[in-house]
C-alpha cells in the first residue's frame, strides 16, 4: 500500500463511503461541495493505490449462517501461508497475524454445520504446524466496523444527505434464499462493491434492471451490505489489537454495550468460550493502547481479565483478498 496523506476531500469521501459505498460520485460532490470529476478521481487515486475500495458484504446471519471468531496458534516458519490461506477462503475476514507472529485471529461465516465441522474439526487440525485452534462463536455484536467512528468527518446534517433507507426487519428464523444469479453477482461485489450494473448482469446473464430490482431487495431485506475497506492506518490509527475480555456474566451485555461507545473501538461481540468478550480496538499509537485500557476497559468494574493481541499485519479485511495488506 502506497502512503498517501489524506486531505479534507479525502476524509469527507471516505466518511461518505462508509455511510454509503454505493453513493453516487454525483451525490458525494454535493455534500462535499465540490465536482462530481473531482470525488471520482479522488476515488479512483485511493482504490488505486491500495487505501480503499468499497465491497459488497453479505449479512449471514439474515441467512441463517453462524459466525465464529477462531484464534490459531502456528510454528514460526507457518503462520503467514497459514494465514494467507485463510485469507483466499471466500468464508473468511479479517484475517489477522496477531503477537509475535505465530497466531492467527479470524471470523468465519459457516452456512451449515457440515461446513463448519470441515474447517474446524478435519481441514486446520490436520495442519501439522498448526499447533492449537480455539473457535468462539459470536452471539451478538455490539460495534461494528461500518460504524466505526475513527472514518467520521462530515457534519451530521451532510451525512444524514447520504444514509440510505433503514433495512427491512427480516426474521432470522425465516432465512432469505439466494439463487445462483444472486452468488454470482454476490461474488463479483465482494471484489468491488461499486462495479456496474451492466457488468454485474452480464455476469449473471440478466437485465440491468433486473439486478438492479433485486440488489434492492437484498439490501432492504439485510442480506447485502456495502462496507468500506479501509486500513485504520490511513486515518493515522496504525496501532491495532484484538481483545480477548473475561467478563461477569451478570455485567456482561453492559460492558459490550458500554464499549461500543469507545471511539477505539471497531468491533464488539459477545461470544462463547473462557473469553466471554472478543473486541477489536484501533489506537494512535502503543501509549494510546496503554492509555485505552488502563483508563477505559479498566474502569469497567466487571472486566476480570484482558489478553492483549497486537495485530502485526493484516491479510484481509472485509470482501476478498484482494486489497493489499497493511503492516
Amino acid at each position: 500500500m502506497e502512503t498517501v496523506t489524506l486531505d479534507a476531500v479525502d476524509r469527507g469521501l471516505v466518511h461518505a463511503l462508509q455511510i454509503d459505498g454505493r453513493a453516487s460520485f454525483r451525490t458525494v460532490a454535493e455534500v462535499l461541495g465540490v465536482s462530481e470529476n473531482t470525488v471520482a478521481r479522488r476515488y479512483r487515486r485511493l482504490r488505486s493505490a491500495g487505501v480503499l475500495r468499497v465491497v459488497g458484504v453479505v449479512n449471514g446471519v439474515v441467512l441463517g449462517h453462524s459466525s465464529w471468531a477462531l484464534r490459531l496458534q502456528c510454528t514460526p516458519d507457518a503462520a503467514g501461508a497459514v494465514a494467507a490461506a485463510l485469507a483466499a477462503r471466500p468464508d473468511t475476514s479479517y484475517v489477522h497475524l496477531l503477537s509475535g507472529g505465530t497466531e492467527i485471529s479470524c471470523n468465519v461465516q459457516s452456512p451449515s454445520a457440515a461446513e463448519r465441522d470441515a474447517l474446524l474439526l478435519h481441514k486446520l487440525p490436520r495442519t501439522s504446524r498448526v499447533t492449537s485452534v480455539s473457535a468462539h462463536l459470536l452471539l451478538r455484536a455490539t460495534a461494528l466496523p461500518a460504524a466505526w467512528p475513527g472514518a467520521a468527518w462530515l457534519s451530521e446534517e451532510q451525512a444524514g444527505r447520504l444514509r440510505p433507507a433503514p433495512v427491512d426487519a427480516v426474521p432470522v428464523s425465516e432465512p432469505v434464499a439466494l439463487d445462483g444469479q444472486d452468488r454470482v453477482v454476490l461474488e463479483l461485489l465482494a471484489r468491488d462493491g461499486r462495479a456496474g450494473y451492466r457488468e454485474l448482469a452480464a455476469a449473471a446473464g440478466s437485465a440491468d434492471s433486473t439486478v438492479k430490482r433485486r440488489l434492492d431487495a437484498l439490501r432492504r431485506s439485510g442480506v447485502l451490505g456495502y462496507a468500506l475497506d479501509l486500513s485504520p492506518a490511513a486515518l493515522g490509527f496504525p496501532t491495532e489489537a484484538r481483545l480477548w475480555m473475561s467478563v461477569r456474566p451478570s455485567g456482561l451485555l453492559q460492558v459490550a454495550q458500554a464499549m461500543a461507545e469507545h471511539p477505539e473501538v471497531c468491533f464488539a461481540a459477545l461470544c462463547t468460550g473462557p473469553s466471554n468478550l472478543v473486541a477489536a480496538v484501533n489506537c494512535r499509537d502503543a501509549d494510546d493502547l496503554c492509555r485505552y485500557l488502563t483508563e477505559r476497559v479498566a474502569t469497567l468494574d466487571a472486566v476480570r481479565s484482558v489478553e492483549t493481541a497486537p495485530v502485526i499485519r493484516t491479510l484481509k479485511r472485509t470482501g476478498t483478498a484482494g486489497i493489499p495488506a497493511s503492516r
